[in-house]
């Protein structure tokens, strides 16, 4: 009877245990579809928060199970952030989350430049840490969490107007290349982008059968085709640069992170 008592007592320490490790800071698969989702980022400092014209919120990637929020903050003067304490993050070899800069719109019209991280999420509904470093070197903790994900759809929650967006191009023997950030259009619910190559050899671009013609006659080929952020877009574009005229395969690819109005 001991024996029995004893076992099923070891097995239910050891059942919570495993649930707390699940919730102990160690990442758990994302509960959440491979996508960008408008996301709250909370946090337990009125000096560590999203930038007052975001309205609390950051853009949560899923790739491959795995997440990240892309978050700006009021200022520059936070200079490093760190998945985890502070005291880890003076250890030797500590992975530190370095800033990118936004441009950030506020609802007087003004316009400014902050600093913005791509924080990993390990889960979702639950804090974890998060600790930063300003401009002083003092290492700081925080406990921040992530809820409240809705899926983006960029267009049909884009309101109408110019934009510009981050774009990358792949294929093709390496040597192309086309303009970024492209120059943007929403209207109707519709997402337009400029292409603009570095050659002016480039005589069309067919996307999903269709083919469009360029609507420049001088300087750099350029083109006007419909874009869905954060996708693979397959492209085919006609180039008389070679002794014979040539269709070669392109993918653009644009970062619905980067949107930013004109």
């Amino acid at each position: 009877m001991m024996k029995k008592l004893l076992s099923g007592f070891l097995c239910l320490v050891f059942c919570v245990a495993l649930a707390a490790c699940g919730k102990g800071g160690t990442p758990q698969p994302a509960p959440l579809a491979d996508g960008m989702y408008s996301a709250d980022f909370n946090t337990d400092s009125t000096m560590f928060h999203v930038n007052e014209a975001n309205n609390g919120k950051g853009i949560l990637t899923v790739k491959d199970g795995q997440m990240t929020i892309h978050v700006a903050l009021p200022s520059k003067s936070i200079v490093n952030l760190f998945a985890g304490t502070a005291a880890d993050a003076q250890k030797d070899g500590a992975a530190l989350l370095y800033p990118t800069t936004d441009t950030v719109t506020y609802a007087d019209g003004l316009t400014e430049e902050v600093h913005s991280f791509d924080i990993p999420v390990p889960y979702l509904d639950e804090e974890f840490d998060c600790a930063l470093v300003g401009t002083k070197g003092v290492w700081y903790d925080h406990k921040v969490s992530v809820s409240g994900p809705a899926p983006i759809t960029y267009g049909a929650e884009v309101a109408d107007g110019d934009y510009t967006m981050s774009v990358t191009l792949t294929g093709g023997s390496g040597k192309a290349s086309v303009q970024s950030p492209a120059n943007v259009t929403v209207k109707d619910g519709a997402m337009t982008a400029e292409i603009v190559w570095s050659s002016s050899h480039y005589e069309y671009m067919t996307l999903d059968g269709v083919q469009y013609d360029p609507v420049n006659t001088e300087g750099n080929s350029t083109f006007l085709i419909p874009v869905t952020p954060d996708t693979d877009i397959t492209v085919q574009a006609l180039t008389t640069a070679m002794s014979e005229p040539h269709l070669i395969e392109y993918v653009l690819h644009f970062d619905g992170s980067t949107l930013t109005e004109k």
